[in-house]
């Protein structure tokens, strides 16, 4: 932010690395659905990844990231494969937005750094970037993120902080990822979603079911006419 100001980093960071040399392979949306809420603007519910290489031998392992198709059953419909499913059965390719939620104040992982990655963002970039004994650098690395993804998918991590009790705290979940006690979301997990979960909360109270008029006619009814009514209709008796 700049005096009330959007600043873009990514776009002022992208002719930096052009410049050197590197290129750039994706620019993955991470999109979130919890923040600030702004009353003067559109509230952020994004950040920005840019993923650049060297040269165009690098690494790109798809298959440890790969999310669940859509259409599992879906088949060819025409040509030498017709009849047989289309769709790989390890899953399909996330794309360039990826959802995955923040860590905020009752996210498992919450520590005190008030911008931290989740560890299944780290994880995702991991298993796709780099291969097993790589090293894995973060020059920001905060409460340590990074280097527990590195960890705990067979690479090696590294990184630098300047404020004292971030560091602290990386160096307790480091530890506590290397005893296998640390706890995350699971990258396999599905975002929540309040409906399907049928949380009370989901629904506004000024748009709570009332009760129809019909059935507010039928209980003003005396019993004696609902049942002359319920026999005429039905030529039953019933009793109550």
């Amino acid at each position: 932010m700049d005096k009330g100001a959007i600043v873009p980093l990514d776009t002022i960071l992208y002719p930096i690395f052009r410049d050197l040399g590197l290129r750039m392979r994706n620019r993955i949306i991470w999109h979130f659905e919890h923040g600030l809420h702004c009353k003067n603007r559109f509230s952020g519910r994004y950040e920005t990844i840019l993923w650049f290489t060297k040269a165009d031998d690098y690494v790109f392992n798809l298959d440890p990231v790969r999310v669940p198709q859509k259409y599992p059953g879906k088949k060819y419909f025409k040509g030498p494969k017709t009849g047989e499913y289309s769709c790989n059965p390890l899953g399909k390719n996330p794309g360039d937005l990826w959802i995955i939620p923040n860590v905020k104040s009752n996210h498992i992982e919450k520590t005190i750094h008030p911008c931290q990655f989740p560890v299944e963002l780290i994880e995702r970039l991991v298993l796709s970037l780099t291969r097993e004994d790589d090293w894995v650098c973060d020059p920001f690395l905060g409460v340590g993120s990074t280097i527990i993804a590195a960890i705990r998918h067979g690479r090696k991590g590294v990184g630098a902080e300047i404020v004292p009790t971030y560091l602290d705290v990386a160096r307790d979940r480091i530890e506590k990822e290397l005893q296998g006690i640390l706890k995350t979301r699971p990258m396999d997990r599905p975002v929540y979603d309040p409906i399907q979960a049928e949380n009370g909360l989901a629904v506004a109270p000024w748009k709570a079911q009332k009760p129809s008029l019909q059935i507010k006619l039928l209980d003003s009814v005396p019993m004696n006419i609902k049942r002359r009514t319920y026999r005429e209709n039905t030529g039953s008796v019933f009793a109550s």
